[in-house]
Parts: C-alpha cells; sequence; structure tokens
C-alpha cells in the first residue's frame, strides 16, 4: 500500500505514489513541472498559501504522453480520466508533503 492510498483512495493514491516514485519524490515532480513552464503553479502546492489547480492538459504536458499511458494502462482508466484525476489530486499531495512550505529531501 502506498503513502497516499489511505488518504486519497486506492487508484488515486496508487497514481500519485506511482507519480511520486517515477520523478524521484517531491522535489523530482516539482522540477519536472517546472520544466514544462508550470513552475508558479507547483511552487503554489508546495507554498503555504492557496494552491493553483492545474488542468489535465497541463498535467499531461508535464507528465507526458509515456508514462500517461504506462499509468493508465496500469489502473485500466482512460487517459483523459487519468489526467483529469491526477490534475485533481496532485495539487493536494504535493500540498500535504510540503506542510511548511518546504521541500523533503528524496
Amino acid at each position: 500500500m502506498g503513502l497516499f492510498d489511505g488518504v486519497l483512495g486506492g487508484v488515486v493514491g496508487a497514481l500519485v505514489t506511482d507519480v511520486l516514485q517515477k520523478h524521484g519524490g517531491v522535489q523530482g515532480v516539482v522540477q519536472q513541472f517546472e520544466s514544462k513552464g508550470l513552475g508558479p503553479t507547483v511552487r503554489s502546492w508546495v507554498g503555504t498559501g492557496a494552491n493553483q489547480p492545474i488542468s489535465a492538459d497541463q498535467v499531461h504536458q508535464a507528465l507526458g504522453l509515456d508514462l500517461i499511458q504506462q499509468l493508465a494502462a496500469k489502473t485500466g482508466l482512460s487517459v483523459p480520466e487519468l489526467t483529469q484525476k491526477l490534475a485533481q489530486v496532485l495539487p493536494q499531495a504535493v500540498d500535504r508533503m510540503t506542510p511548511d512550505g518546504v521541500i523533503p529531501k528524496s
């Protein structure tokens, strides 16, 4: 069972755990989103203020087609369903893992 399975629900929690593992933790996810031009958005999740929303298309762009297809196949969700779920839970997950506005060391 992954870190977020109980908090966010089985499939969605497993998705977040997989994304974090594939990118080397929160720091890797933040760097990935920053490299795709989504720095202010992802930094809002880390910071102590309100989380900026992200669209399913932006999640798809940031994580890339290969990872999205792998996760969709693993979960049985369609790509649009998967990216929509990740758009809803990634901001919350990163926010919870950075309660003091500091990215934990991997």
